[in-house]
Parts: structure tokens; sequence; C-alpha cells
């Protein structure tokens, strides 16, 4: 019985510790990038034509930026991120791509996560993937 009050005891000074969150910078993504645009429309797509569209941002600190990760909100796009540091006052680009393979209007978020940022910034590819035709 004493080890499990001493064990529970223990648990109760050590648990918040672990629970501590890191401290909020209160950047935001926009603080280190500006993208030239943030929403695409590819219009109309032919059903099963893989298409891209290049979002391109600038550097607008006075150091490096890094971006770690451009995630997609489902598996039909497909980002691509600079993999190396984006120098100040430097011009790069985020590639969205997307795989047209069912019918219909789609809307699709890539997350851009920036080193230093508290949260990742959205951009954004929408169009209408018509069916084809025999």
């Amino acid at each position: 019985m004493k080890r499990i009050l001493l064990t529970f005891i223990i648990a109760l000074f050590v648990a918040p510790v672990f629970a501590q969150a890191p401290a909020a910078t209160g950047k935001k993504a926009e603080d280190f990038v500006k993208f030239k645009e943030t929403k695409y429309n590819f219009g109309k797509i032919p059903q099963g034509t893989p298409v891209t569209h290049d979002f391109d941002f600038t550097n607008i600190t006075g150091g490096n930026v890094i971006i770690e990760t451009a995630t997609a909100s489902c598996g039909c796009t497909t980002p691509k991120w600079p993999q190396a540091p984006v120098a100040k006052g430097a011009t790069d680009k985020i590639t969205a791509g997307f795989n047209a393979a069912s019918a219909g209007p789609f809307s699709k978020e890539i997350y851009v996560r920036v080193k230093g940022a508290d949260a990742p910034l959205a951009i954004t590819i929408t169009g209408e993937v018509v069916a084809k035709t025999n």
C-alpha cells in the first residue's frame, strides 16, 4: 500500500513537468515569408491528368528562413518545398501537385510550417475535375 501511495505522489509531482508545452513565440509564418498568392484555382481539369502550381514566396526577415515541412490535407496532393535555408530577401517556391483521379470539385490545403513560427500557414488549391468522355 505504501508503495502505491508513494508512486502516486511521485506521479503528481512529475506529470506537470512533462505536460509543459514549449513557450509560444507569438510569431506567425507570415512574419517570415510573404507569398505572392495563397490560393490558386486550376479551373477545369480533365480526369486522370496530374497538375502542379508553384506558390512563390519571399523571405522577409533579416536572416535565413527554414521551411520545415509542407503537408497536404489529403494523399491526392503532393507538396514540394525547399530543403535548404532560404536567404534573406531571396525568393523560392512551394510546388503543389494534384492527382486529378476523381471527378468533381475539389478544395485542398497545404500547411506550410516555418521554423520559429507558432502555427503553419495554409495555402489552398481548388478546381473541378471533369470526367473523361469516351
